[in-house]
């Protein structure tokens, strides 16, 4: 990985947050994990834990997910795992898309087939999720370091008052 655009896109982070812009810092967030992922989706949700919903706050594709979509989790294995247990999600292949996710249609007709889904956790609480996903029905360890820091990072935007 080249070290400039790394560099780059960590100031745009550090400028979003300085600027209290969570939305700008979430798609700085995006530019950062792409140079090590090469994802082709990017979501962030913020989780209501009295409905047991997701809401998407931000999307780099906002044709096919715009930010303001919702989803209930309540009842799913995915809201158990991610949500309630607090741990990150991997989805690889087209059968564990089709297994997890009601818009799996929608996935695939985007070309994704595999996933990683990081909870962002402050104490015990879940504030929401960081979603990569990519065209590849596999990822490494690599990979799943690399969002689990991307989860991090996004941590000071779903604090932020009036959350994007």
């Amino acid at each position: 990985m080249n070290a400039a655009p790394t560099l780059a896109a960590v100031q745009a982070i550090e400028l979003a947050y300085a600027a209290a812009d969570a939305t700008a810092a979430l798609r700085a967030i995006d530019a950062y994990a792409h140079a090590t992922l090469a994802h082709t989706l990017c979501t962030v949700n913020r989780y209501d834990a009295d409905a047991i919903r997701v809401v998407r706050l931000y999307s780099s594709n906002p044709q096919a997910y715009p930010p303001g979509g919702s989803k209930d989790k309540a009842g799913t294995a995915w809201g158990r795992h991610v949500l309630h247990e607090r741990r990150v999600f991997v989805g690889e292949g087209e059968d564990a898309i089709r297994e997890f996710f009601d818009d799996h249609g929608a996935i695939r007709e985007l070309g994704l087939q595999s996933v990683i889904n990081v909870p962002v956790v402050y104490g015990q609480a879940c504030l929401g999720t960081v979603n990569f996903l990519m065209p590849r029905p596999r990822v490494s360890d690599a990979d799943v370091h690399a969002a689990r820091l991307a989860g991090l990072l996004a941590l000071p935007a779903l604090q932020a008052p009036g959350r994007p």
